[in-house]
Formats: C-alpha cells, sequence, structure tokens
C-alpha cells in the first residue's frame, strides 16, 4: 500500500472518529479535511472541489427552495390535515400517519414533511389522552421509509444519483428505485403498525407543560370565505392545540363559554384560545382564521415578512401606567400586541384598555427586523421572536401543489432530467411568490450542502490513492466470496456508518469501497450502489444517523434505547428485504 493510501486511510478514521465522539460541527470536520487533501498534494483543488458541482448536490439545493414554497404557502399543512382527519383511537392513528406520511415524503423534503406533521400528531395526542411517543418515531420512520421510493425521496439518493453520473456515466430515473422501496413501505409500514405500539414506551413530551408556560389569551376570527365555515370544532382541528385551548366562542355581542366540540362555526365567530406563546403560532398555520385584532390588518408589512415577538416592557418604557391604545404603540413601534401576560398569567379584557406596567410580556405581531432593531433598546427589558412563526399565504397554497405536480411529471416522464425539472420548479416558486428570495436563502441548509459537497473529496482520495481497493480487499476476505453476501457487506457497513455520522457522507465514503469490490469480484456495479442508497437511509436505531429521528427526540420525550427497541428489528427486516431484492431488480 502506498504512502498516499496510508495517509487517506487514516485521515478517514480521523474524520470518522472525530465526527462520532466529538461536538465539532460537521461541515468544520469535512472542510477541514478537504484544506488537508489539497494542502498534502493527494488531490488537485479541481478534484478536491468536484462535488461542489455535483450534480446531485446542486438537486438536493434547489429542492430546498421547492420546499420552501411548499412550507410557505402552507400547502403541506393544507395536506396533512385533509389527509390526516380526526382518528378516535391509537390504531386508526397510526394508520393516517403511516400512509400519507410515507407518499408524502417519496416527493418532498422528510423533514419538511415531519415538521408539519408534528403538530398534529401532537393535537392528536391531547385529544385521545394518548402518550405522544406512541405515534411520533413511527411518523419519522415512515418518512424514511418513503422517501425510497423515489429518486427526489431523499437527498441521500440524489447524492448517490450524483456520484454514479459523475463517475459512472449512469443515471437513475425518478421511480427506478420503486421496485425495492414500494415492497419496503408495505413490509416496514405493516411491521410499524402491528409492534409501534407494543415496543414504544408510554412517555410524555418534554417541552414543559401548558400551566407552567407564560400564559395569553389570544383571539381570531372565522373568515367568511374560509373552509371552516360550518365545520364542528372537532373537525376544524381546534378542539385541543398542541399549546393551548380555545376557551369561548363570541358571537354576534353574546359570549358562549364551555362549547362542546360539536358547536358548528358561523363566519365572523371570535374565538378565544387561551395558551403559551406557541398557540398563536399553531393558530397562524390554521386556514380560515385571521387576527380578530383589528390592528393587525393596518399593519403596513407584508404576509412574508411578518412574525410573532415577546417581549418585556422595561422600566424606561415610555407607555408606563398609559393603556396600550393611549401610548400608541401600533404606530411607535410598527407592531400590534395581541396579547399581554403579567407574572406569568393572562390579562383579561381588550388589550387596548390594558394599562401597562413595567415587567409585562407582550405577545406582538411585527416585522422580522423588530428583534434586531429593539434588542438592545431601553424600551424591552428582553425581546425575542418565536421560530417558525410567520403565517403562511394559504392562496397560493394551489400554485405551489401545481409546481411541485409538473416538476415530478416532467422528471418521471423523462421530458426533463431531475436537476432541469428542480431549477425550473425553484423558479417558478420564486416566479410566482409562493416564496420569496431572501426567505429562499434561509432555508438553504448551507452545512448540510458543504458536508455532502466535502465529503466527495474523501471519496476521490479513496478511489485515486487505491485506499477504496484495499478496503474492499480486506472486505472481500477470500477470492470465492459470492457476490450476495459481498453486497451484505457493503449494506452492513454503510448502515454502521450512518448511524455514526450522517447518511450522506456514509454513503459517500461506501461509494468507491463498493465500486472496487463489484470490480474485483468482476460483476456489474449497480447493485453495490443501489444498496448503498437503501443503507444509508435506514438509519433507525439512534436519533443521530437522521434528522428526522433528532426532530422527535424532544416531542416525544424518547430516550436512546427507545430508538433501538423499535429501530433494531425494523433495521434486519429492511436490510433483509433489500438485499434479498436489489440482485433481482439490478442483477450481478
Amino acid at each position: 500500500m502506498t504512502l498516499p493510501a496510508i495517509v487517506t486511510l487514516v485521515l478517514i478514521v480521523s474524520v470518522l472518529g472525530t465526527l462520532a465522539f466529538s461536538r465539532i460541527a460537521p461541515d468544520v470536520i469535512l472542510m477541514a479535511a478537504l484544506a488537508f487533501l489539497v494542502v498534502s498534494g493527494i488531490l488537485t483543488p479541481g478534484e478536491a472541489l468536484e462535488g461542489f458541482a455535483n450534480p446531485g448536490v446542486m438537486t438536493i439545493a434547489t429542492l430546498y427552495v421547492v420546499a420552501a414554497g411548499l412550507k410557505e404557502t402552507g400547502a403541506i399543512q393544507w395536506i396533512a390535515r385533509r389527509l390526516l382527519g380526526s382518528p378516535g383511537q391509537l390504531r386508526q392513528a397510526q394508520l393516517r400517519v403511516l400512509l400519507p406520511v410515507s407518499g408524502l415524503s417519496a416527493f418532498m423534503n422528510n423533514t419538511t414533511v415531519v415538521a408539519m406533521f408534528i403538530p398534529a400528531i401532537q393535537e392528536w395526542a391531547a385529544r385521545l389522552k394518548l402518550p405522544p411517543s406512541k405515534l411520533l418515531l413511527p411518523l419519522s420512520y415512515a418518512a424514511i421509509i418513503g422517501g425510497t421510493c423515489t429518486l427526489i425521496g431523499t437527498s441521500t439518493n440524489l447524492v448517490v444519483d450524483g456520484l454514479l453520473q459523475s463517475r459512472m456515466g449512469v443515471s437513475l430515473s425518478m421511480f427506478e428505485l420503486a421496485w425495492v422501496g414500494v415492497p419496503l413501505v408495505l413490509v416496514a409500514g405493516t411491521f410499524i403498525y402491528l409492534f409501534a405500539a407494543r415496543l414504544l414506551p408510554d412517555r410524555q413530551s418534554v417541552l414543559e407543560q401548558l400551566e407552567q408556560a407564560r400564559e395569553y389569551s389570544v383571539e381570531v376570527v372565522v373568515t367568511a370565505a374560509g373552509p371552516l365555515v360550518g365545520k364542528s370544532i372537532a373537525d376544524a382541528g381546534l378542539r385541543s392545540l398542541a399549546h393551548g385551548y380555545l376557551a369561548d366562542i363570541e358571537r354576534g355581542g353574546d359570549l358562549m363559554t364551555a362549547v362542546p366540540p360539536e358547536t358548528r362555526l358561523a363566519a365572523g365567530d371570535i374565538l378565544i384560545f387561551i395558551g403559551a406563546p406557541e398557540c398563536a403560532r399553531e393558530l397562524r398555520r390554521i386556514h380560515g382564521v385571521q387576527p380578530a385584532n383589528g390592528d393587525v390588518r393596518k399593519l403596513n408589512i407584508a404576509n412574508h415578512r411578518r412574525c410573532l415577538v415577546e417581549a418585556v416592557v422595561s422600566p424606561d418604557f415610555t407607555g408606563i401606567g398609559q393603556t396600550v391604545r393611549a401610548s400608541r404603540f401600533r404606530s411607535r413601534y410598527q407592531a400590534v400586541i395581541l396579547s399581554i401576560s403579567r407574572h406569568g398569567q393572562r390579562l383579561d379584557g381588550k388589550v387596548g384598555d390594558i394599562v401597562l406596567q413595567t415587567g409585562d410580556t407582550l405577545l406582538l405581531e411585527a416585522d422580522q427586523e423588530f428583534v434586531s432593531q429593539y434588542r438592545y433598546r431601553k424600551d424591552f427589558l428582553l425581546v425575542s421572536a418565536l421560530n417558525d412563526s410567520t403565517p403562511p399565504d394559504f392562496r397560493k397554497a394551489p400554485w405551489a401543489l401545481s409546481i411541485l405536480g409538473i416538476m415530478v411529471v416532467t422528471s418521471a416522464t423523462g421530458l426533463l432530467s431531475i436537476l432541469e425539472a428542480a431549477f425550473l420548479a425553484a423558479g417558478a416558486m420564486l416566479a410566482t411568490r409562493c416564496v420569496t428570495a431572501s426567505k429562499a436563502r434561509r432555508y438553504l441548509e448551507l452545512s448540510v450542502l458543504i458536508v455532502i459537497a466535502a465529503s466527495f473529496a474523501l471519496g476521490a482520495a479513496m478511489s485515486k490513492t487505491g485506499a477504496a481497493a484495499q478496503i474492499a480487499q480486506w472486505l472481500l476476505l477470500t477470492d470465492d466470496l459470492s457476490p450476495w453476501l459481498a453486497l451484505a457487506l457493503v449494506y452492513l457497513m454503510t448502515v454502521i456508518f450512518t448511524e455514526l455520522i450522517t447518511n450522506n457522507a456514509a454513503a459517500v465514503l461506501m461509494f468507491p469501497v463498493a465500486v472496487s469490490i463489484s470490480q474485483q469480484l468482476e460483476v456489474d456495479f449497480m447493485p453495490f450502489a443501489i444498496a448503498i442508497m437503501f443503507a444509508a437511509s435506514a438509519s433507525f436505531m439512534t436519533p443521530l444517523g437522521y434528522q428526522t429521528n433528532l426532530m422527535v427526540l424532544g416531542p416525544g420525550g424518547y430516550r436512546f434505547v427507545d430508538y433501538l427497541r423499535l429501530g433494531a428489528p425494523l433495521s434486519a427486516i429492511v436490510g433483509a428485504l433489500v438485499i434479498g431484492l436489489v440482485p433481482l431488480v439490478w442483477p450481478f
């Protein structure tokens, strides 16, 4: 083995160890490794930076913009509410998670899908008196498995397809992976449906309990042209939000208290919710209601630039001792007070008539620049924005869904490549104002893109120095090892790497090894490349291997052992199915 190959192997081991056991950001680690390969002369600058121009990486970046359009218009929320409905028991709830989520994640970003479904599932858990731990991990697993059905279902599929294009001159079609992905969804989905309730614990969320949080009273009005008119409170999804509850309804000047869930909503109803500040954010996502405070509509701020902010009144605030109306708060700060909390308790009555005091916590609707503008001003002791609180523009949801459909159809029929279709879809999202350019930039996960692109340099170094061939030789053990067993070894190593580091980095590192194994066995490389795609997505045993697993960790109150309890047998089932089916579709 040559010195460059030895140096490359030492570097790979160092990178893997640092990723697995340190808190240094993965993009910093991978970029440091890339710099070392260039400075040491193992790779030329062009070879090291090849990943930043890879079609797969560019497709992932472009699809972030498409996902941004779907999220900003509320399109995914609209789909989720229609598909999920109102299940009556745990078994129905599980089915309504597994079926739509696995279907949606085949065409949408998994992270976005899971983020949109978490609030709906928390609502179910509250209404059905079920622990969220019975539903949230199956949500993540369904998204992961569903993403294996199409080429755009996961970033890993696009990364490996980019490697196939750049290194082997082969590209996959949109639904080529469905030959294995669809059976995987059916078998793994059935296992989750049958055993998730038994294997997962009864555990509540680690989030603050509602009664311990800062409490506000938030009022919204049912819009006349909206979809909620004539629906019952339960069917409208308003009965039990994750962060608040419906206390009263004001209709025609009369106050209705303790309203039953079958009460039908009418246009102009003022709904009074009590809860944590996040309750206001949840209400923003419901199509058919808008803030009852008329001053909100008077704000001269575009919809996509609005957000919810909490601000604590300081002793130097000029309106101390005055009512909100007298302090001219809206015109002075270009923000509207939605509710006021004092000593952690909500203040009743009309907001405009409340006399402001030092220490009052205000829930505001304001411009996104409000926080940076007033964070260090004497008017407020503390200013903080609620994450993801910009109200969706539901009017653009049909546009966003149409753009997604056209993208899928044009790429599936071969009319355009996936990269070309994604470029046009992202451009259409911007042109139709489904998402603004500034918002689209924020949705770009630059750290993820850097990790993927920099990982390509490690893969290139393994191929160039012969390190990949050496690893392949060690894995083969004997000269007459069967291709099936070699495929199982590649799959197993990829799964281990995925659980320890990240799915995309694992796929990039294993790709040159898999190609070398196929060459030494004198068989086709495609079964090995496809196996890497599925193995790098099959992260079920830890919260670290896949981002959606990490997203449900807190809301589900999970511990590490919970992932092993359900994820270990699921990994074994998925592995056996993939190893058995892949060579039948892509023969050795």
